[in-house]
């Protein structure tokens, strides 16, 4: 058994594809196929299940990938203090970012923890917030960025960078057959809704509040970018749901509604309890922590 091996079994479980673990180990993808049949040959179980979708785990995979991450940790700390040694911090950050994420702090803070560690190799990953939240407690991602309506679960620390409410969007000149300019729950069903993919912050707001006025929200289109959101209702092929903000940005295109009873989520920086294992990671989580305090701050600051 070798590392290499260990190596690429992650990689196609984590991307779900041979040939995106290939591209993202930065080798072809037969040396991919060929490393993870021979750990299966060695180790007498199959651990992919391939088929056209792509390849995930058999039961047998899920285990041995807890052992095969754990050996990978700890041959990245043994290079990780070699190079504290040295004073020069090196080694590999992940940072997630929930689905469809354009926050200018998230980009600030990549580039900010990039120009003074240039021998960190930083990935980006995209996800749901609760399946970074998994990703977290794994210790798949060292930070994520996620979108949240309730309570981090344990094991998670969080930092607020700000609450905002989301609104309704209809097609530009349709609202005015709504009485008041607000748009009432109890009033969903019926309606065909637009709305991000469940396990978002946004989505989970949605529910919750509905919820709470026994409505069960009927979503006709879910889709993991809020321009697209945006775009379809404005096409007239639904109610969507957005944050106030960006709503606002789109401009005359569509028109607002607020909600009631309000649809409130939150953005916030996330990491597990305790920091990242690597000396890189726990870096990555001050320079972030920084950046979203200070962009806190701004928020804050009255106009």
């Amino acid at each position: 058994m070798e590392l290499h091996q260990l190596r690429y079994l992650v990689a196609v479980a984590e991307e779900g594809s041979f040939t995106r673990a290939a591209a993202r180990e930065h080798v072809a993808q037969p040396a991919v196929s060929a490393a993870v049949k021979h750990l299966e040959r060695e180790l007498g179980v199959l651990l992919l299940e391939r088929s056209r979708q792509g390849a995930r785990p058999t039961e047998a995979g899920v285990a041995v990938l807890a052992y095969a991450r754990q050996a990978l940790a700890a041959v990245a700390q043994a290079r990780d203090v070699a190079a504290e040694v040295t004073g020069l911090l090196r080694g590999r950050v992940v940072i997630g970012m929930v689905v469809g994420c354009t926050a200018r702090v998230l980009a600030e803070l990549v580039a900010d923890f990039a120009r003074s560690h240039p021998a960190v190799d930083v990935r980006l990953v995209e996800g749901t917030s609760s399946a970074l939240l998994d990703d977290l407690a794994s210790g798949a991602v060292d930070v994520a960025w996620v979108g949240r309506a309730e309570a981090a679960p344990p094991g998670i620390d969080t930092v607020v960078l700000y609450a905002e409410e989301q609104v309704a969007v209809l097609p530009a000149g349709t609202a005015s057959a709504v009485e008041g300019g607000v748009l009432r729950l109890s009033d969903l069903p019926g309606r065909r809704l637009i709305a991000l993919p469940t396990g978002t912050g946004g989505r989970a707001a949605l529910e919750a509040s509905c919820a709470s006025v026994d409505v069960t929200p009927e979503v006709a289109f879910e889709v993991t970018g809020l321009d697209m959101v945006l775009r379809l209702a404005a096409e007239g092929l639904g109610v969507g749901f957005v944050p106030a903000s960006v709503a606002e940005a789109f401009g005359h295109r569509v028109d607002v509604l607020a909600l009631r009873p309000p649809v409130s989520s939150r953005i916030e920086l996330a990491w597990r309890s305790g920091g990242p294992s690597s000396p890189a990671g726990r870096v990555l989580l001050d320079v972030a922590r920084r950046h979203v305090e200070r962009a806190a701050a701004e928020l804050a600051r009255p106009a």
